[in-house]
């Protein structure tokens, strides 16, 4: 018994560092978000700070029309971080072998 434990302990220890090793590559990741076929383009990181936005001037007398847009943009940014951090996480976790019923986070 102590053997698994132990043993178990040994993975939790590695993927906690791994997690960690993973988190700091997502908050560096880059990730562009647009909308209106790339009117507005959005630039965020990992996590979720917006470093620039782009907006095609024929947009611009279109008040309503740009909100729109730059909402729509930022929305697929940020699905961009989740959908990539998710993936991340679950390609490291995958290895793990935790005792049947035993789930993350613990």
């Amino acid at each position: 018994m102590k053997r698994g434990i132990g043993g178990l302990m040994k993975q939790a220890q590695q993927m906690q560092e791994q997690m960690a090793k993973a988190q700091s590559e997502l908050g560096n990741m880059i990730v562009n978000g647009e909308s209106g076929g790339g009117m507005v383009k959005i630039e965020m990181n990992g996590r979720h700070v917006v470093n620039k936005v782009c907006i095609d001037p024929t947009v611009a007398d279109d008040v309503e029309m740009l909100e729109d847009l730059v909402t729509a943009a930022i929305n697929d940014a940020v699905n961009k971080v989740s959908k990539t951090s998710e993936e991340q996480m679950a390609g490291m976790t995958a290895g793990l072998k935790l005792p049947p019923g035993m789930k993350l986070p613990f």
